[in-house]
């Protein structure tokens, strides 16, 4: 789902899928594509899923990407470059639905999925050769029976390696299949430039560059010491493995969330605390729904603050006792912000994010809790605000103290899970 522009690449390696076992399946334009299916008269329009104000790019159909648009790109400049965009505002319950829908058709295929995002996932199909056929077949199947039963197009790529197969769909896209068979697997890599590999941002890219290094080829078979001299030790040798071909990652069914959170960019930039801590209110209540979503409870809580002057900081605090209660939350976050040390200074953006978490059905019960009802009651009334949102919608039920000054909402974008690798999910636009 990288939005990096790529060269063209062959679209046929071969079909020899034998060594092929592992499937990519991305989404394509994941939020906008919903929408569609639900607003089918928007077909053949540029389509912007965002917020209003300062708020930034969700995902954009192709007739959007056509003029510049992409995921991330502030909603102001995506309006500058394609002023007929059809804007429409993100409903995250009717994506997370369709994710539900899409994750429970793979894992109808096979057991071993590995779910990256919301609109991504790993395959290992080398069992199900037998009741689906080959990996192609399989791939051919899967992407026919998403769009049959969601309306929803997606890409898939089909190599030997994890690494490959993410590759393969990014360059299947939009709603296309590629295999890149395992004798395939060096001339295709060596057939991209190094900005293709992942961890290759743009300092890196630089940093490469300075070496005369720009096409994985090049770093494929320049003395690994060049390479490390130019991007560090570890980071050139894990670059010129995956140069290479060579990642050994099994696709993993348990991924393990290391944080859910959720962070706001301000219509107007300002210093005023009160309403820096409704913004803090209001994440730290969709940081505890999204716990107790996931039958989870967090040990941390982490504030991000971004002042005027673009500068980030970030606070965290460990808990005594694990929790997936949002007042619980905010409480910490706040005090989080009331020592970070930007009083007085106007802030731009407000984050709060869940860290180490747990299962919640493993979670002790203190003395405290058995003596005093209260931190029970408190999770109780917010398992009931949850109940209502889901029949009714999200906005049916709220904290109490956030009704004071409805028109002052901005929209929350939100902020992906992190794996257990430590690294931020893959943005949910499907480019």
């Amino acid at each position: 789902m990288s939005r990096r522009s790529t060269p063209p690449v062959p679209r046929h390696w071969g079909d020899d899928d034998a060594g092929a076992g592992i499937l990519h399946v991305d989404m394509d334009a994941f939020f906008a594509s919903v929408e569609l299916v639900r607003r089918p008269e928007l077909r053949g329009r540029p389509v912007v899923v965002g917020g209003h104000g300062r708020s930034v790019v969700l995902a954009a159909t192709y007739e959007a990407r056509a003029y510049g648009v992409h995921s991330a790109m502030p909603m102001a400049r995506a309006r500058q470059l394609c002023p007929a965009a059809v804007v429409v505002p993100p409903d995250h319950a009717a994506y997370r639905a369709a994710s539900r829908q899409v994750m429970a058709l793979l894992h109808e295929v096979t057991e071993r999925v590995e779910q990256v995002s919301v609109d991504e996932a790993f395959l290992d199909v080398t069992g199900a050769r037998r009741r689906l056929g080959s990996p192609r077949a399989v791939a051919q199947h899967i992407r026919r029976r998403v769009r049959q039963e969601t309306g929803l197009p997606c890409s898939v790529g089909v190599a030997g390696t994890k690494f490959v197969a993410k590759l393969a769909s990014g360059f299947a896209k939009p709603d296309g299949l590629l295999l890149v068979p395992r004798e395939a697997t060096v001339p295709f890599l060596h057939s991209l430039p190094v900005s293709a590999l992942w961890g290759v941002g743009d300092r890196t890219r630089e940093a490469l560059a300075a070496w005369g290094i720009t096409t994985v080829e090049q770093l494929a078979t320049a003395d690994l010491r060049v390479v490390q001299r130019a991007v560090g030790q570890a980071t050139g040798a894990h670059l010129h493995d995956l140069a290479w071909g060579r990642d050994p990652r099994a696709v993993e069914p348990q991924r393990q969330e290391k944080s859910v959170g959720a962070e706001t960019t301000l219509e107007r930039d300002t210093a005023d605390t009160r309403e820096l801590e409704a913004h803090l209110l209001r994440l730290a209540d969709r940081c505890a729904t999204q716990l107790r979503a996931r039958g989870l409870v967090c040990r941390t809580v982490g504030l991000k603050v971004r002042t005027e002057d673009f500068r980030t900081l970030t606070r965290s605090r460990t808990l005594p006792v694990a929790t997936d209660v949002g007042r619980e939350i905010y409480l910490v976050a706040r005090e989080l912000l009331a020592a970070s040390g930007t009083q007085g200074r106007r802030v731009r953006l407000v984050g709060v994010r869940a860290e180490g978490l747990g299962a919640a059905a493993e979670r002790p019960v203190t003395l405290d809790e058995a003596v005093d009802d209260e931190p029970a009651a408190r999770r109780r009334a917010e398992a009931v605000m949850d109940a209502v949102r889901a029949r009714f919608g999200a906005g049916a039920l709220g904290p109490a103290a956030l009704v004071e000054h409805p028109d002052e909402r901005p929209w929350t974008e939100p902020v992906l899970p992190s794996d257990a690798g430590g690294r931020a999910a893959t943005s949910p636009d499907g480019t």
